[in-house]
């Protein structure tokens, strides 16, 4: 199990995002949360298998329609299974 934090800058907040990434990450079977940030990013933690961790995160590199991803900082590292589900967070 691993864990994926990644934060989508652009226009990606007021867009749908949040309810995207989580509709992708529970398709997926992940765990986790997303968040819009202070600084008008939006943070998409989430753990799982690898290969469905890759898939989100190329999922979030494209983001919904209407949405402009102008880059995305990523990082992986262990899972702590502290996640029952996946949320959007407010």
């Amino acid at each position: 199990m691993r864990r994926l934090t990644a934060r989508a800058r652009g226009i990606v907040q007021r867009v749908g995002f949040r309810a995207f990434a989580a509709e992708e990450a529970r398709r997926l079977r992940l765990t986790g949360y997303v968040r819009n940030c202070r600084d008008g990013s939006v943070e998409t933690v989430a753990e799982g298998d690898e290969a469905p961790l890759r898939q989100l995160e190329a999922a979030l590199q494209r983001g919904p329609p209407g949405a402009r991803v102008d880059g995305i900082e990523t990082s992986f590292a262990g899972a702590t299974g502290e996640f029952a589900g996946f949320r959007i967070r407010y």
